[in-house]
C-alpha cells in the first residue's frame, strides 16, 4: 500500500471518527470540541492540495512505506 491510500484511508477514518464523537446527534457523541479535530484534517487536506505538504506522508516514508506515483 502507498502513502497516498494510506492518507486518504487515514483521513477519512478520522473525519468519520470525530463527526461521531462530536456531533451531538449521534449515539457515540462524547463531546462538541471534537468536531475541531474534524476542522483540522479538513484544513491539513486543503492545504496539502496546494502545497503539496502533508506531515502524515513524510512520517509514513520515514516509517518505511513506499511513495505512490507521481502524478502531474
Amino acid at each position: 500500500m502507498t502513502t497516498e491510500r494510506l492518507i486518504r484511508i487515514l483521513a477519512g477514518t478520522f473525519v468519520l471518527v470525530s463527526l461521531a464523537l462530536g456531533a451531538s446527534a449521534s449515539p457515540f457523541y462524547a463531546n462538541a470540541n471534537w468536531l475541531w479535530f474534524t476542522a483540522f484534517v479538513g484544513a491539513n487536506l486543503f492545504q496539502s492540495g496546494f502545497t503539496t505538504f502533508c506531515p502524515l506522508d513524510t512520517i509514513l516514508r520515514k516509517l518505511g512505506v513506499r511513495p505512490g506515483p507521481v502524478k502531474a
